[in-house]
């Protein structure tokens, strides 16, 4: 259960929740992150709905070519402005890894 003291309630509810998910399921890593991908493209989820499964896909081995292809087999089903959303949502979500990856280097760099 999440700490009612958190400075972040609602990101500790929805990692508790997602950590409870992934205990349960019985699909492998790869599998669990395109079904994900694939219903955050159908539910119209914004880039920081991406942004909380990028580093899951990362460890997963998930590509950019297997992402196209999740959204390329849920285009007939979601329909095209979900799926566009979904792209530029998930290369929102991308550019925001990047950028705080960056920030991270810069910090280690200025620590040494």
């Amino acid at each position: 259960m999440p700490d009612p003291s958190s400075d972040s309630p609602v990101l500790d509810t929805l990692a508790a929740m997602t950590a409870e998910s992934v205990a349960r399921c019985g699909l492998d890593a790869n599998s669990l992150v395109a079904a994900r991908i694939a219903a955050l493209a159908a539910v119209g989820a914004p880039a920081a709905s991406y942004l909380m499964h990028v580093g899951t896909a990362m460890d997963a081995g998930v590509t950019i070519e297997q992402i196209q292809d999740i959204l390329i087999a849920v285009a007939p089903i979601v329909g095209t402005a979900r799926t566009a959303a979904a792209g530029l949502n998930i290369t929102k979500a991308l550019g925001i890894v990047v950028v705080a990856l960056e920030d991270e280097l810069e910090a280690e760099a200025e620590a040494e």
